[in-house]
């Protein structure tokens, strides 16, 4: 936890996390109502980059809160995020952008492949993330209802793009074109995700941290 390998691997990881997190206030289109926190993979950047924070200030000695809990939501948050959007994306990537153009590429590649790995690099094979699953599940219920909650009664009301053949508004174009009882089917479909991939989460832990215990050194204590 305290050793020097892992201790720059968490500065690395902060650094980046914080360079993007930063350059999206440069870059974002600050006309729309939300900035780039109408998407549901900025929450997740979000996460990365409090989550790296708190991990090296861990590895620092300045806390000694693992955000154990915290931490295993946000792995699950960035599957979901990296498991639906390379689904949509090669569907049809109109559906995720209006100009149907993507993100650059080192932005899009970074959002949804290599922050999300770097996080769970840690979670599972530094951290040992899925500790508490009560508190986990606390998580999912508090995620799977307020995104949908800010999106559908803040984020659409306040913009009129993207535009769809149903309503305004919602961050992403797909969204627009949904009536609302097939909104929420999506906003449930997404939140049993959730916790199908806490379960599988908690599995891999624990399976690494078996691995783990067989492979440490057996002291042979000898009779007198």
């Amino acid at each position: 936890m305290h050793s020097r390998a892992v201790l720059n691997y968490r500065w690395s990881v902060f650094l980046l996390a914080l360079g993007y997190f930063l350059y999206l206030f440069w870059v974002t289109d600050k006309t729309a109502f939300g900035w780039q926190f109408r998407y549901l993979t900025i929450w997740g950047l979000t996460t990365n980059f409090l989550v790296a924070g708190q991990m090296l200030r861990l590895s620092l000695g300045k806390t000694t809160n693992d955000w154990n809990s915290f931490v295993s939501m946000g792995v699950v948050l960035n599957v979901v995020v990296v498991v639906n959007y390379w689904k949509l994306y090669f569907e049809n990537p109109a559906s995720l952008n209006a100009s149907g153009q993507g993100l650059v590429w080192y932005m899009e590649y970074y959002l949804h492949l290599l922050g999300p790995l770097l996080m769970a690099i840690d979670a599972f094979l530094i951290l040992g993330a899925f500790r508490n699953l009560p508190r986990v599940f606390q998580y999912a219920l508090l995620l799977g209802t307020a995104y949908p909650l800010w999106a559908e009664f803040v984020v659409r009301p306040m913009n009129s793009e993207p535009a769809g053949s149903v309503t305004n508004g919602l961050p992403y174009p797909f969204l627009n074109n949904m009536e609302l009882s097939e909104r929420l089917t999506f906003y449930g479909v997404i939140t049993v995700t959730i916790f199908v991939f806490i379960g599988l989460g908690w599995g891999l832990s624990r399976g690494i941290e078996a691995i783990h215990r067989k492979r440490l050194p057996v002291t042979v204590v000898e009779e007198a």
